[in-house]
C-alpha cells in the first residue's frame, strides 16, 4: 500500500470535498448530483469514491477507506486522485466524504482532508436530526462548529452548506435555507429539493475561473 508523498500538489484540478456533520447524511448523494450537473454544463468533473457503496455504484477512481489500515489511508486516497488527474485531466475533482470530522467514531474525514488537500469543502447538514446516527446520547453539532473545526484542521475553506431535508416539509426547508444562509454568510441549498443550478452556482461563485460550455454532440 501507498504512503502519502505529497504528489497531490501536482494536481491542478479544483478539488472539492463534500463533508458532513454526521454519517449517513447524504454526502455521496450531493456529490453525485453536483458531479452530474457540472459535467452537463461542460465542466469536466470526476467523483472520487471513498467508501464501498460509492465504488459499487460506479466511481471509476477511489478507495474504500474503511478497509485500509490507517497508516495508508492518506496515501491511498492521494494515489487515487493523482491517477484520476493524470488519466482524465478533469477541471474539478469531487471527493466523497465519510463520517464527520467532529464524530469520535470515525477518522475518515481527517484522512480525506489530509489525503485530498481540498481547495474547498461543501458541508452537508440535517437540521432536524437531533443526535448522531446510531448514537442517541450524542447531540448533533451545529454547522458553524463543524465549519470552524474543518477550517482549523485543514488549509481549506467551506464554500457552502447543503441541507438534508429528512423529516422536513417545504416550509421548514425554506426556513432552514434562509436561517443558515444568514447565520453562516454562505450559500445554502438542498441538492434534491431545490434547483440544481443553486448547487452549481455555489461552485462557480467560489471558482469563477470555471466556465460553463455547451456540450457539442459527436
Amino acid at each position: 500500500m501507498r504512503l502519502f508523498d505529497g504528489s497531490i500538489a501536482g494536481v491542478t484540478s479544483k478539488r472539492i470535498a463534500v463533508l458532513g456533520t454526521d454519517c449517513a447524511i447524504g454526502k455521496r448523494t450531493t456529490a453525485t448530483v453536483l458531479a452530474r450537473v457540472l459535467n452537463e454544463r461542460g465542466i469536466r468533473t470526476l467523483l472520487i469514491g471513498t467508501g464501498q457503496t460509492g465504488l459499487m455504484q460506479g466511481a471509476r477512481y477511489g478507495v474504500a477507506m474503511d478497509a485500509v489500515p490507517p497508516q495508508f489511508c492518506c496515501g491511498e486516497l492521494e494515489g487515487a486522485i493523482v491517477a484520476a488527474f493524470e488519466a482524465e485531466q478533469p477541471e474539478v475533482i469531487l471527493i466523497e466524504g465519510q463520517g464527520a470530522l467532529s464524530h469520535p467514531a470515525f477518522c475518515t474525514s481527517a484522512f480525506i482532508l489530509r489525503g485530498s488537500q481540498p481547495d474547498a469543502v461543501i458541508l452537508q447538514h440535517a437540521p432536524k436530526r437531533a443526535h448522531r446516527c446510531d448514537f442517541p446520547s450524542m447531540p448533533m453539532p451545529g454547522p458553524a462548529d463543524e465549519i470552524a473545526l474543518i477550517q482549523a484542521f485543514a488549509d481549506t475553506k467551506v464554500i457552502g452548506l447543503t441541507v438534508n431535508h429528512e423529516d422536513m416539509n417545504e416550509a421548514e426547508i425554506d426556513s432552514a435555507i434562509k436561517f443558515y444562509s444568514l447565520k453562516l454568510g454562505l450559500p445554502v441549498t438542498d441538492a434534491l429539493s431545490r434547483p440544481v443550478d443553486e448547487l452549481l452556482q455555489m461552485v462557480l461563485s467560489a471558482f469563477p475561473e470555471l466556465v460553463e460550455r455547451p456540450i457539442v454532440a459527436a
